[in-house]
């Protein structure tokens, strides 16, 4: 298979993501998932002749790609997507490999635990599906004894019991770690009244259960019966991985193609900047002042296109008097950045300030007093030109341009989001007034 020379593969970010490769008339013909998007889909252009990759790109023609924020995240788009699309080549190769449920067979005069690869509507309580498999399945192992829920596959009622002799030799009753509702040493109502606190622990109401593992392992480990201690770790590493349960959420395809054009978008913005990493974290800043009072700023942060409003961030300005856009602008900068620096938190991969030169210079010069190598540039609203701080000539997108889009839905965020702030300091002070 000869190495393709498409120069568009260099555009691809290292990113976790989803790709889409359809044929000549634009059908999905193969869904993959890539912790790395670029490294993944530059290996198919120098895979063996042989293989499946080689069939996959005989047949393609066009690739769009997903950006997501992690791998995890990756492998659960992919599989919504093949399933819901259920792509030539997918199907071809198919892999049964999906999470597990467990299922609380709460319809039955006798409910048990199981665990199941399909959802179904049988009246069952049906709780994940899980990731983390082998931490679930010894939980589910403790949850069985503790709670003594009957671990057999006996289908019988309180009315049907099954024949004496098929169940009277089960160690599980003669050990006292079942009720024995197949011998009817117990009513429906009584044995669902004992388990049904496991329904509640399935839903996540263990904190408390929780603390006292932790108690009882640590005693464990200060006594060195450390294979005790170990079983113990384990079921709290089982309540840990609950909590990643996967979330299957029906993707449209109206969000495929938001998704497909904000990678689109940042791959753009990547090559008109000329930058060297893909700007998948861009902070904006903005300044909002009324004749000099009340003066603040904001910072908004886009990750991977989308508003990631739990990172904002606002400014009330401490060192400069009036209306000074340029000193403000500086200030703010200076703050946020010595901070990230201070707490050694990632840097942004881009920085986008509202206004023309002057605010861009002054911007620059807070990042060069940090020593701090951010790419920057600004957005001047009137004609939406692009200002670098090397260049004397702004850039001028097309009104079309995705990268254009994105720069000025980050823009109009951090102008919101000062105003607002602005406004509720100027209420403030006319309500003391």
């Amino acid at each position: 298979m000869p190495v393709c020379k498409n120069k568009r593969l260099e555009q691809i970010p290292k990113l976790p993501g989803v790709y889409i490769m359809r044929d000549g008339i634009g059908n999905i013909i193969y869904i993959g998932k890539a912790k790395s998007l670029k490294d993944r889909l530059s290996s198919y252009f120098n895979a063996d002749i042989n293989s499946k990759a080689a069939a996959i790109i005989t047949a393609m023609r066009k690739i769009d790609y997903i950006l997501c924020t992690s791998e995890r995240e990756s492998l659960i788009v992919e599989r919504q997507l093949i399933n819901k699309i259920k792509p030539y080549f997918n199907s071809m190769w198919k892999d049964d490999k999906s999470y597990p449920y467990i299922k609380f067979s709460v319809s039955e005069d006798f409910p048990r635990l199981t665990f199941t690869r399909k959802k179904i509507a049988d009246g069952s309580l049906y709780f994940g599906p899980y990731p983390q498999f082998s931490y679930i399945k010894k939980l589910v192992r403790w949850l069985i004894k503790f709670f003594k829920i009957r671990p057999c596959k006996l289908n019988f009622t309180q009315c049907e019991l099954p024949e004496e002799k098929k169940v009277k030799s089960c160690i599980y009753y003669h050990t006292g770690m079942c009720y024995a509702p197949c011998m009817g040493k117990i009513m429906t109502e009584e044995y669902k009244n004992k388990i049904k606190d496991v329904a509640l622990f399935l839903n996540g109401k263990f904190k408390k259960l929780e603390h006292e593992w932790q108690t009882c392992m640590f005693n464990l480990s200060n006594n060195m019966r450390y294979e005790e201690a170990k079983e113990v770790r384990d079921r709290i590493y089982a309540i840990e991985s609950m909590s990643e349960r996967v979330m299957i959420n029906e993707i449209t395809q109206d969000e495929i193609n938001k998704s497909v054009q904000r990678a689109d978008s940042i791959n753009e913005l990547k090559r008109v900047l000329g930058l060297k990493n893909s700007p998948a974290v861009i902070e904006g800043f903005d300044n909002s002042n009324i004749q000099g009072t009340n003066a603040v700023a904001s910072m908004v942060r886009f990750h991977n296109g989308i508003a990631d409003k739990k990172n904002y961030r606002r400014f009330k300005i401490k060192s400069v008097e009036g209306a000074d856009d340029f000193a403000t602008m500086r200030e703010v900068v200076f703050r946020r950045y010595s901070s990230l620096i201070r707490k050694n938190e990632k840097l942004p991969d881009l920085i986008l300030i509202d206004g023309g030169k002057g605010q861009l210079g002054a911007a620059v010069s807070a990042l060069e007093e940090l020593q701090v190598n951010i790419p920057i540039i600004s957005l001047a609203k009137k004609n939406e030109e692009i200002f670098f701080p090397t260049k004397d000539k702004a850039l001028v997108l097309s009104k079309h341009s995705e990268a254009l889009k994105l720069l000025q839905s980050v823009r109009d965020e951090s102008h919101r989001f000062a105003l607002n702030y602005h406004r509720k300091l100027r209420e403030k002070s006319l309500y003391k007034s």
